[in-house]
């Protein structure tokens, strides 16, 4: 069979596959990109989303391949405790300890709202960007318009692109503003925009949820998150607390969570 043949054989096999399925919508990872884009917008209307904020936020939108490819080559955490925390910790706690100080009456009132020490907040503040220096520069609507198109998380990536609709149509960011970690987490403590739009706060009372720019917002947020979660006032955070179980609701990584465990204990005991 030459490979025309085989060509139309293949095709020919598809054709009787797809028309012995039930008869869905076009499937993620279809057709053309703009073609589901177009859908999705029709979709977020339905949903009570503005036109002017999908305008704002969906034109001119393109696939990122590279997106898709980081994606797709991901790997299972594999470091240990020590590895993870011995090059991650140290070279964050001199700044960390200024930052616990920096920012030691807003840490105050925090924990006086939420009940959680500044230490876990500015250990959390580390790791994620730097206390706010890395916060990725991936156009967050184009990387969770790709990953809702691709196939392997479809349903999940659809649900955020709508909750980044969402934080663009009540006016705490311009999509320009959007930008972040290739996986669509935004601000300086990596929200995913579901968990921004259940627990980003306005600590500062500048009228804007701002987990880009304003260090109060991130921090309360962050805070209101862990609380959310059952956080206890007063309890420490040594693994098989529940306030550890409480950090891997942050991060499932039992070696994550005891790393911010680890940072925090650090800054809690310097002078």
């Amino acid at each position: 069979m030459n490979s025309h043949s085989l060509l139309k054989a293949f095709a020919l096999s598809i054709l009787l596959a797809v028309s012995a399925a039930p008869a869905f919508a076009a499937p993620c990872g279809t057709g053309s990109f703009e073609a589901w884009l177009e859908d999705f917008k029709k979709e977020a209307v339905a949903k009570g989303i503005s036109p002017a904020a999908i305008a704002a936020g969906l034109n001119g939108v393109a696939l990122d391949k590279s997106v898709v490819a980081r994606d797709h080559s991901q790997k299972v955490f594999s470091q240990s405790f020590e590895e993870f925390s011995g090059r991650m910790v140290p070279p964050r706690l001199a700044r960390g300890s200024n930052m616990l100080k920096q920012y030691g009456s807003v840490l105050g009132r925090i924990e006086q709202t939420y009940g959680v020490p500044g230490e876990v907040l500015v250990a959390i503040w580390g790791l994620e960007t730097d206390f706010g220096a890395n916060n990725g520069k991936f156009p967050t609507m184009r990387s969770l318009a790709t990953l809702a198109f691709d196939c392997r998380r479809s349903d999940m990536f659809k649900a955020e692109l709508m909750d980044a609709l969402r934080i663009v149509e009540r006016g705490d960011l311009a999509p320009q503003e959007m930008r972040g970690a290739w996986a669509g987490e935004i601000g300086q403590t990596q929200f995913m925009p579901s968990s921004w739009i259940k627990f980003a706060v306005d600590f500062d009372g500048n009228g804007r949820r701002d987990l880009l720019k304003s260090a109060p917002d991130v921090l309360a947020s962050t805070a209101n998150f862990l609380a959310s979660y059952g956080w206890q006032r007063g309890k420490d955070w040594e693994p098989g607390s529940a306030n550890f179980a409480v950090l891997q609701q942050w991060n499932k990584s039992e070696v994550y969570a005891k790393t911010v465990g680890y940072f925090a204990s650090q800054l809690a005991r310097a002078p």
